[in-house]
């Protein structure tokens, strides 16, 4: 994997609060792929035991489901866990690594902005449409997209920063 930058920086309290934002996240995201084993537990039970199965667990299990991956991913990014090309930035000079490390934050803040900003207009254009079977508004399912995209664009703009200021590579006798 590549080269983590966040220990030279993990003294700052705005590191630290990304951190326990990070956390927060993940947590949530565990919760939620808890709630999704037992809202789909019940759907089984529901069905097959007591032959009456409940409209609610469908709309339920997609937005626990949105919640877990949304939240997962942007955690990913702040841990740098996500998937990349780690191999063949490593092989590179240590100007063009430094280069590469830097494009690659920049490339998760696009990703997530164009998540973020789609996610919250679909959200936004359904909210007066209600689900059958739940009391739920229909486009609920892309709040944790929103908030997803909107954490992989501040854990990806703190990786930026990480890398930025890192020392460089070739002055600190790497490679």
């Amino acid at each position: 994997m590549s080269e983590d930058t966040t220990p030279a920086a993990s003294a700052g309290p705005a590191q630290r609060a990304l951190d326990r934002l990070s956390d927060l996240t993940i947590g949530v995201a565990a919760t939620a792929l808890l709630g999704l084993v037992l809202v789909q537990g019940w759907q089984v039970f529901a069905r097959y035991v007591i032959n009456d199965s409940p409209s609610w667990t469908e709309p339920v299990t997609v937005l626990l489901l949105s919640t877990a991956m949304s939240l997962g991913a942007a955690s990913g990014v702040h841990t740098n866990r996500h998937f990349g090309f780690f191999l063949l930035a490593d092989s590179l000079p240590p100007a063009l690594r430094r280069v590469v490390h830097a494009v690659s934050p920049l490339v998760m803040m696009l990703i997530g902005s164009v998540i973020a900003y789609w996610a919250s207009v679909l959200l936004l254009d359904g909210l007066d449409v209600r689900i059958a079977g739940a009391p739920m508004p229909q486009s609920i399912a892309y709040l944790p997209l929103a908030a997803g995209g909107a954490l992989m664009v501040l854990f990806a703009f703190n990786r930026l920063l990480l890398v930025l200021r890192a020392p460089s590579l070739s002055a600190a006798g790497a490679r």
